[in-house]
């Protein structure tokens, strides 16, 4: 019996937001949130490379002056990037990184 080849959750992203780019910027203001809210920053990163992948590393490397592996290292769930670094990844997929008041301070 052959044995089955399985996707990686992180691969079936990466395919669905290749095939609905429009949902992108509605996935970064979720995975912002969650991250506001859980401060999870391994899953957050995963969830910036899925979305760096779908948009092009070496587009983003060479805006950025990021190498490609620094970019995925960066981006890994052990990953600790500078705040300049994400600020620039975050530039190059044509985001900025925003504060936006708490309800509780208003």
């Amino acid at each position: 019996m052959a044995k089955r080849a399985y996707r990686k959750f992180r691969e079936v992203e990466e395919d669905y937001f290749r095939k609905h780019p429009n949902e992108i910027d509605d996935y970064l203001i979720e995975i912002f949130d969650e991250f506001a809210q859980d401060g999870n920053t391994p899953a957050l990163l995963s969830s910036l490379r899925v979305v760096c992948r779908v948009k092009g590393i070496s587009e983003i490397s060479r805006e950025t002056g990021i190498t490609r592996n620094g970019i995925q290292k960066a981006l890994s769930e052990d990953g600790n990037p500078k705040l300049d670094n994400i600020n620039a990844i975050m530039h190059a997929m044509g985001y900025r990184l925003v504060p936006q008041k708490l309800e509780r301070h208003q």
